[in-house]
């Protein structure tokens, strides 16, 4: 092996800490073009673990200036020093090492540790970003309690910020300052975080159900501050809603939430202090959609919640982050169904699920919730991990019902307050909590891959039963036991009149009346028969109710039966469900035809389906707009061996303008009524009816007449609210018109100012359908609100085109290699945001052997070029195979 290639790291070579840190009090000065931090650890010999071994200490790009033990300066021959390694061969049972480093935070440009942006200078410690902050054993399983003093300027750096609370502060001559913060929790280096910068805040207070007030704080980049109004709300309401459902209270003096506009992430649940990108706490009506303020709901809430779920509690190794991020997702998630519509929360999630985890496990990064190993952990903050993590959660508490997954809750926080624990503590927790035996359904946390579940029906009239199969089955994967997973099927059955049945299995004592009419079945093999007595007649099966289970469903439903479920199902999400299917039977069916040179014909039961939506839409906009978007490409390209993706384009653009012509009067009649009259409000009723209402326009648009393009064009002018003004303009941006140009413009020119409403210009001209995107998009490179160090920017402009399905999937090649070039330059500057860029290439293997030919060929020039990141090294390496 080449000594410069990074070592894969294995989950089951996990040991303990040889050394532990009790205390941390750093000094950090902030001088001209330098920072020096001063850190004195308080360190002990693990008693856990009998071993001699020398002290090793973490870092990165430090320039150590000295190291002293217990008080005595070391000589230079008193200890070794390497690019990531500070290693004392002889030190005593407990002692205090005090260094001193000098860091370049002026030139990180990865933005993780100590860097700087704009305003100032922040912090970034998950998952390894400690270590390059100040040398130290980087893990989270070392919880220590932080003393953090601050120096700096007070005129460019006049607020300084790190966790807990505030303990002193005052001035060092005429010109510098000092704060002195002190955190009383012990909390893992990666919750460490440090601001020292220019920003202005919003203060409020909450007080807790125990009678405590906690003071809140949302600082933010000067002439922002009439936009954080949205979040510091957010954050109480997550504050109470985690009092209330799971009865866990703010447990510190100060809590505060910094906005800045470099960072990678979306935000970060520093203990106390969260570090939030700037595009998850900023909203006026006038400059962000609902969709960015159901966003600041769900954000500001995750991070809260992992004060409790990740920071009180947190995670032995890296192989255990969906131990803090699928269960706080869950949480989230069940925020935002509490604060908005169920019904329409879970559908956006699950079409999220199936837009981004499932292809990831059927794709080249497919790996457990809880990996196995990895070379740069950075790369595992995925989707599989985060989301499909949560599905995990929600399963466990399907089985083992509300009440006991809270007492399973409590008892988890009363065995662990304090320590750094593994997703099987967890899970003990709830099996001891409900008495429910969990140890097949563990099996989810350590098997990559999406299941399939395959169910099939048959009626009885003689003896009015009802026999469903159940049978599940999993890619293979050689390393892996083929033992079957346990799933639960939330069932319901439906006769072809609407009506729901009681649902009583065969055997039990139960009366008819007193049935439920979901089940949730325990599918424990890898085939099961359930049999339901008491069936009037042949029912239309309702499976996997809510989305009970992540897999992928087969069953043989006849059209109208998906009518039928489209129409009667009581469970909204399978209502959903139904349509979608019928939706993506009729796309895949055209998308052949074109593919083999044929025009596609529409049935009249398309139309049908569509208006059967539209004549209701009215009482629930927000599920109709859901009901009535189709499956998007790259979710049905999933569903083929090898894809076309302008076929497939073609195919779904056909199915819209078809519904377009046929129902061109009730989208009129439906946008003309749900126009609001008053102010903007981002309530979820609200949200609804312009979610519909600007489906509307995207459909007529589609009719692509001067008549919808004025109406587009009128909107977008008149619009008082950023989510009908950007809906107009995406639509535009759909369509080779004057109108588009002219939309774009005016939008660049009033908004050039605000970054994030920028961001949204690029995206929208990345995501565009027309054949010229790609020419667009590079020349959008050197415009001026283009920026390949900031990763909203990245993210905006390129990460969009990478989910633009037909456009980046050109036949000749172009958008592979355009977005290999550009993943080369950040790999230099960041390479995490360039990594997330890499895995746009994840499903290049579903394509034909030109689109294939041409991606290896971008793939491996990107593998080859001198210097690549191990970041990126891996993506690359694991895509090519």
């Amino acid at each position: 092996m080449n000594p410069e290639t990074p070592a894969r790291i294995h989950r089951q070579d996990y040991t303990p800490p040889a050394f532990l840190v009790d205390e941390v009090d750093l000094d950090v000065h902030f001088l001209a073009g330098e920072v020096r931090v001063n850190s004195r650890l308080a360190i002990r010999r693990n008693p856990a673990v009998r071993s001699a071994e020398p002290l090793r200490l973490d870092g990165h790009g430090l320039e150590t200036i000295g190291v002293a033990l217990d008080g005595v300066p070391l000589a230079r021959d008193g200890y070794r020093c390497t690019d990531s390694l500070l290693t004392i061969d002889a030190v005593p049972e407990r002692f205090t090492l005090a260094t001193e480093v000098r860091v370049d935070a002026d030139h990180n440009t990865s933005l993780t540790g100590l860097y700087r942006a704009k305003d100032g200078y922040f912090t970034q410690c998950e998952a390894q970003g400690f270590r390059r902050i100040t040398w130290f054993p980087d893990r989270p399983d070392v919880m220590s309690r932080y003393v953090v003093t601050i120096h700096a300027e007070r005129a460019s750096l006049p607020v300084l910020l790190a966790n807990g609370n505030p303990t002193g502060s005052g001035s060092e001559g005429a010109d510098r300052h000092w704060a002195r913060w002190e955190d009383p929790f012990p909390k893992p280096c990666y919750l460490f975080a440090l601001v020292a910068a220019r920003l202005e805040v919003l203060r409020d207070q909450l007080t807790t159900g125990s009678g405590r007030r906690v003071e809140l704080s949302v600082h933010v980049e000067p002439g922002k501050l009439d936009q954080c109004a949205h979040a510091m709300d957010a954050l109480k309401r997550a504050m109470r809603w985690d009092e209330q459902v799971f009865g866990l209270e703010c447990d510190l003096d100060h809590y505060m939430i910094v906005a800045v506009g470099d960072f990678n992430m979306g935000a970060m649940e520093n203990k106390g202090l969260n570090v939030f990108n700037t595009k998850y706490v900023l909203a006026r009506a006038d400059t962000a959609t609902d969709g960015d303020y159901q966003s600041i709901d769900r954000v500001v809430a995750h991070e809260y919640f992992h004060n409790w779920t990740g920071n009180r509690v947190t995670c032995r190794d890296w192989f255990q982050l969906s131990l803090k991020e699928g269960l706080t997702v869950f949480r989230d998630q069940e925020f935002g169904a509490d604060q908005h519509s169920r019904a329409v929360t879970r559908i956006r999630e699950v079409r999220d699920l199936r837009a981004t985890q499932f292809p990831e496990d059927a794709g080249p990064m497919a790996h457990p919730v809880r990996p196995d190993s990895y070379i740069e952990i950075n790369n595992f903050y995925t989707s599989t991990v985060y989301e499909k993590g949560a599905e995990v959660v929600r399963m466990i508490r399907t089985l083992i019902g509300r009440d006991a997954f809270r007492r399973g809750m409590d008892l988890y926080f009363a065995r662990h307050d304090g320590q750094a624990v593994t997703c099987d503590d967890f899970l003990e927790a709830m099996a001891d909590a409900s008495g429910v035996d969990l140890v097949q359904f563990s099996r989810w946390y350590d098997r990559p891959g999406t299941p399939h579940l395959r169910a099939r029906g048959e009626y009885s009239p003689e003896t009015r039963r009802y026999l469903l199969v159940l049978a599940q089955s999993r890619p293979s994967d050689p390393e892996q036991p083929a033992e079957p997973l346990h799933i639960p099927v939330a069932v319901g059955l439906i006769t072809r009149q609407g009506t729901e049945l009681p649902l009583r299995l065969a055997g039990e004592t139960t009366a008819l009346g007193d049935a439920p009419t979901t089940r949730v079945l325990s599918l424990t093999r890898h085939e099961q028969q359930f049999v339901f007595e008491d069936i009037p007649e042949a029912p239309v099966p309702s499976l996997l109710r809510d989305f009970s289970a992540p897999v992928l469903l087969d069953c043989d439903w006849h059209d109208d039966e998906l009518a039928d479920l489209l129409a009667s199902d009581s469970d909204p999400f399978n209502r959903w469900e139904a349509g979608q299917r019928l939706t993506g039977r009729l796309i895949l069916a055209a998308a052949s035809e074109i593919a083999a040179g044929r025009a596609p014909h529409w049935p009249a039961s398309a139309s049908a389906a569509a208006a059967q939506v539209l004549a209701t839409a009215v009482a629930d906009p927000a599920f109709a707009a859901e009901a009535l978007t189709p499956p998007g490409e790259a979710t049905l390209a999933e569903q083929l061996d090898c894809v076309d993706p302008d076929a497939l384009h073609a195919a779904r653009v056909g199915l819209l303008r078809h519904l377009a012509e046929a129902l061109d009067a009730q989208w009129r009649r439906l946008h003309d009524t749900l126009a609001s009259a008053g102010p903007y409000r981002p309530t979820p009723e609200a949200a609804g009816r312009r979610a519909l209402r600007n489906l509307c326009l995207a459909y007529l648009a589609e009719l692509d007449t001067p008549d919808t393009r004025r109406l587009a064009m009128h909107q977008f002018t008149t619009a008082d609210n950023m989510t009908d003004q950007f809906a107009a303009l995406a639509t535009l941006a759909q369509h080779d018109c004057a109108e588009r140009g002219e939309a774009l413009a005016a939008f660049r020119r009033r908004w050039q100012n605000e970054a994030l409403v920028i961001d949204k210009w690029l995206a929208v001209q990345a995501g565009s359908r027309l054949p010229g995107t790609l020419a667009i998009v590079e020349g959008l490179l050197d415009h001026p609100a283009f920026d390949l160090r900031n990763p909203n920017k990245v993210y905006a402009l390129l990460n969009t085109f990478g989910n633009n399905h037909v456009r980046f999937h050109a036949a000749d090649g172009a958008g592979y290699r355009f977005l290999a070039t550009q993943i080369a330059t950040i790999d230099a500057l960041n390479p995490q945001v360039a990594a997330r860029l890499a895995r746009r290439f994840d499903r290049w293997r579903k394509f034909d052997a030109v689109r294939q030919g041409h991606a290896r060929a971008a793939l491996e020039a990107l593998a080859a070029r001198p210097g690549v990141s191990p970041d990126v090294s891996e993506i690359v390496g694991r895509a090519l195979g």
